[in-house]
């Protein structure tokens, strides 16, 4: 496969910063096959082909982040070598997002319609839920709990499927930079339809904005969702090489609960910031 050969799991961890590239080309490619081969139903396909893709890196991967647990027994440590895998999984993740947000602005409205169909209507969905006058306190439950059920998908994903993780964080990816590049276009349309096109340069401000509206909240909350995955990996690595019949799948448990521990901390503080720190700011 040629796509499988551009990066090894331990060369990811040593340069992670190469998996925003990584990223970025797998979901430029998806996007046009998808749009070439399956127009109609390209919003779901692109997403299929971006993790058809990304699997033999992920699978790699959790075979990698298992294999740490047979050799290092002190848990700091170990939560420091896992963290090396959600930095690179974190850039692959930025990758998919931009390329995205690209794509969702430079491609014509109605090309842009049909690839983000489902990605739109997640959307709305989201925004109806925790849309009117409530609580604070309401709205910190709903955003948290309904990322806790993202979480758990992650892991259940990630354990029965090993790589099963990658595909909702594709999709989460990909929802995140349709509504960046939705609020980027919306934005600049306004801007240049009231203002006029002399102006444009100074617009593009919106740009940074708009990633910074989703950053603040959208970080943590994802890495919440990376740690899950690496959890439900691992211990799916530690059933399929049979390491539940050795002394060691003690200390693979603990690893896991841990891992799980910090994923439900991680969307703790994610749902503080979009429920009082993103309102205030934007």
């Amino acid at each position: 496969m040629v796509l499988e050969s551009l990066l090894s799991a331990e060369k990811a961890e040593s340069k992670p910063w190469e998996l925003f590239f990584i990223g970025f080309i797998y979901t430029t490619i998806g996007i046009f096959l998808a749009l070439w081969i399956f127009r109609d139903q390209a919003s779901l396909i692109m997403v299929f082909l971006v993790v058809i893709a990304a699997i033999p890196l992920v699978y790699n991967t959790m075979k990698y982040e298992e294999s740490k647990d047979l050799i290092i027994t002190k848990e700091s440590s170990l939560l420091k070598e896992h963290s090396r895998a959600v930095t690179f999984f974190m850039f692959l993740f930025l990758g998919i997002t931009m390329a995205s947000v690209l794509w969702y602005v430079a491609l014509p409205a109605d090309t842009t319609s049909l690839l983000f169909e489902k990605q739109t209507s997640t959307i709305q969905a989201i925004n109806n839920k925790v849309s009117g006058n409530v609580a604070f306190s309401s709205m910190f439950n709903k955003i948290f709990f309904n990322n806790l059920k993202v979480l758990t998908f992650s892991i259940l994903f990630s354990f029965i499927y090993a790589t099963g993780a990658i595909f909702i964080l594709t999709w989460n990816a990909t929802v995140i930079g349709a509504a960046i590049g939705n609020f980027i276009r919306t934005n600049i349309s306004n801007y240049t339809s009231s203002l006029g096109m002399a102006e444009a340069g100074n617009y593009f401000h919106v740009i940074s904005f708009g990633l910074l509206r989703y950053a603040i909240h959208g970080i943590p909350e994802i890495m919440a969702y990376f740690y899950g995955g690496i959890a439900g990996g691992i211990l799916s690595m530690a059933i399929i090489r049979k390491h539940y019949r050795t002394n060691i799948f003690n200390h693979i448990m603990a690893d896991f609960f841990e891992i799980l521990l910090l994923s439900v901390a991680f969307l703790v503080v994610a749902a503080f910031l979009e429920v009082y720190v993103t309102p205030i700011i934007f």
